[in-house]
């Protein structure tokens, strides 16, 4: 019988959960449910907004967020992963989980696994929802970790649930085409309450499956709509309308697309959390998350950007030559193993005049000779590798001149090095 272990550091609780379970990663929900069931938080006693998608997920949550709080709701908020703190995951009213409260919902959900074994983020999770449960929430929104049906987050049930842009991604755990990742993250859909798809083009797997278990399914540019009008844009729906709103303040091109979709996702639980004009304004205009497009100003701006996809490198593209610069693009790149190195930096080839190349440690580490390979046989000459995220961009910044500019992408790992050296 195991027993607690009832460490007295956050850095010592989540060093163990990674050597808890045999697997880094594992799909399902029959470890957590019963984990659940013994903690007697199988079901939330608030509404739960549910977020899926390969990109967009982690603004749209941000929206979300602002959104909720500015009509004046205790909101709880899920993500994944973190960039500087593993407290980044959580937060209660807006505030980032202290350390002993963590610690505390972790020892909570250690007395209750017994002899069941967890992944790092199943413990999250579970401590997550035993958080929220004794936060006397109005609502909380959860962001999927990978794909949708099996993961963690989806064993509380949504009151609404959004899917926002799909490609492919993590096709060793999720598939390796389009239809299958959107039936994968349709599996957040349920039975009579209502979803939204704010891709404008949804793998029709997606679109099947709400129509198999009987989720009311609210899709952008059919059941809901948005237009930019330069200065402000507007957004409709089934004879609602929400005119003269402002731009994210989120840089990139995708955030209307996103913020139309929240929108949906909103009105679909008006009912139980109206939300007016005003709030809708000041959350679109607070609404920040690091790492995406990220633009830190100075004589040498400084781009940082989580995109590790060729959809998200193809934004990334676009966002670039939305805002260019009078000089040279410099990249700080590295990449996790299991990525399409190809089909990301083939969009990106164009925008970049010289290129930095590192490895990544951890569970799916390279090496930067290896892909650098990768990116001069995708037809890019101007690469030189280094030994890490910090000491490049240190270099770029070096080398960089008045006029030019350094973006840093590649994975959420490369942008969390590149904030660490900066801070």
């Amino acid at each position: 019988m195991s027993r607690s272990a009832r460490f007295s550091s956050l850095d010592d609780w989540l060093a163990w959960q990674e050597t808890l379970h045999p697997a880094k990663i594992e799909l399902g929900l029959e470890r957590l449910g019963r984990v659940l069931a013994r903690m007697g938080r199988q079901r939330a006693p608030f509404p739960v907004i549910t977020v899926a998608g390969t990109n967009g997920k982690g603004s749209s949550v941000a929206m979300l967020e602002a959104i909720l709080r500015a009509a004046g709701y205790r909101v709880g908020t899920y993500t994944s992963p973190h960039l500087l703190r593993y407290t980044e995951r959580i937060r209660i009213d807006g505030r980032e989980i202290d350390e002993p409260a963590l610690c505390d919902a972790f020892e909570t959900v250690d007395k209750a696994r017994g002899d069941i074994s967890l992944t790092y983020f199943e413990f999250g999770t579970l401590a997550a929802f035993d958080l929220f449960f004794r936060s006397d929430l109005d609502v909380a929104v959860l962001e999927v970790g990978m794909g949708g049906r099996l993961d963690a987050v989806n064993a509380w049930d949504p009151d609404v649930a959004l899917v926002t842009a799909v490609d492919v991604d993590h096709a060793a755990w999720l598939g390796s085409d389009r239809e299958t990742i959107g039936r994968e993250k349709a599996g957040i859909f349920r039975a009579g309450r209502p979803a939204v798809c704010s891709d404008p083009q949804p793998p029709y797997s997606l679109i099947e499956f709400a129509r198999e278990v009987g989720a009311p399914l609210y899709r952008a540019g059919d059941d809901y709509r948005y237009r930019d009008h330069g200065g402000n844009w507007s957004w409709t729906a089934a004879g609602r309308r929400r005119e003269a709103l402002p731009w994210p303040i989120m840089r990139g091109v995708s955030q209307l697309q996103n913020a139309a979709g929240v929108l949906m996702a909103l009105d679909c639980v008006s009912d139980r959390l109206p939300v007016d004009q005003r709030a809708v304004r000041e959350g679109l205009l607070s609404a920040r998350v690091r790492g995406r497009f990220e633009v830190l100003p100075g004589d040498v701006p400084e781009i940082l950007d989580v995109a590790h996809n060729p959809q998200a490198a193809e934004e990334l593209a676009r966002n670039l030559v939305r805002l260019p610069a009078p000089g040279r693009t410099l990249a700080v790149f590295a990449v996790l193993a299991d990525k399409d190195i190809a089909g990301i930096v083939r969009p990106l080839a164009a925008c970049i005049d010289h290129w930095f190349v590192a490895g990544l440690g951890g569970a799916r580490p390279t090496v930067a000779g290896e892909t650098a390979r990768q990116l001069e046989a995708a037809g890019i000459r101007s690469v030189e590798c280094g030994s890490s995220v910090p000491s490049l961009l240190i270099e770029a910044r070096r080398r960089a001149e008045p006029g030019d500019r350094i973006v840093v992408f590649g994975s959420f790992n490369t942008v969390a090095e590149a904030l660490a050296e900066s801070v």
